[in-house]
């Protein structure tokens, strides 16, 4: 066996192991939409991206068709974990189909919503003021249930990718944060203040949004 027919069998086994835990997902939650599967480099400056669930990034003729993102880097943590991020992936595609808004902050704050679609999927959510619901972990109960694709994922994960140390972000300051609203209106507070929770404006009623280089990310992210 050459060494690109070796490449290519650890991605088919993985891509499979996944869509078929994804598949799994939908029977239980049928609301949970297609995806396709890309997999790819979750170090960022910002952090360690272990997934996301990104709406009609992909066109199939005249359909969009949204993306299920997995970061090979979060591999190395075994099938439980990866089980956690695609059902945690999974939630965001049924608050899409279901047209509720389950972040802010540019996907990055998980509100009390996406908390509550968590909770019907089976995962145990904790809070931070970074990203609010987003910290994920799989049940025994869900585990269990997940069984057989939990086996599936373990004996795909054969690889993962190299955590990469990337800089170039914008170093944080005692400045505070800099939002915008929709409206255009501008204001500073500190960087706990603007984590605390999201600040509306009395005009529009839109969220005031820092930039994405303004704050620091934790280590482990999940879109």
């Amino acid at each position: 066996m050459t060494k690109t027919t070796q490449t290519a069998s650890i991605t088919a086994v993985l891509v499979d192991a996944i869509e078929s835990t994804w598949h799994a997902i939908q029977e239980r939650h049928p609301d949970v939409p297609e995806v396709v599967v890309t997999i790819g480099s979750g170090s960022a400056a910002k952090g360690l991206k272990l997934g996301h669930f990104a709406a009609d990034r992909w066109v199939r003729g005249t359909e969009r068709v949204h993306e299920l993102f997995v970061g090979g880097e979060g591999l190395k943590n075994g099938g439980r974990d990866l089980l956690g991020t695609l059902l945690h992936e999974a939630a965001h595609g049924a608050a899409q189909v279901r047209g509720i808004k389950d972040t802010s902050r540019q996907g990055r704050f998980h509100n009390t919503k996406f908390q509550a679609i968590g909770k019907e999927f089976g995962l145990r959510l904790s809070h931070n003021n970074t990203q609010g619901w987003s910290e994920t972990a799989v049940p025994d109960a869900t585990l269990s249930a997940y069984g057989d694709q939990v086996a599936q994922l373990d004996a795909a994960l054969v690889a993962y990718r190299i955590t990469e140390t990337i800089g170039g972000g914008r170093k944080s300051n005692n400045n505070g944060v800099s939002a915008l609203c929709d409206c255009a209106r501008k204001i500073r507070v500190s960087k706990a203040v603007y984590e605390g929770g999201p600040i509306l404006c009395g005009l529009c009623g839109t969220e005031f949004r820092a930039d994405d280089d303004e704050l620091t990310d934790d280590d482990r992210v999940e879109g």
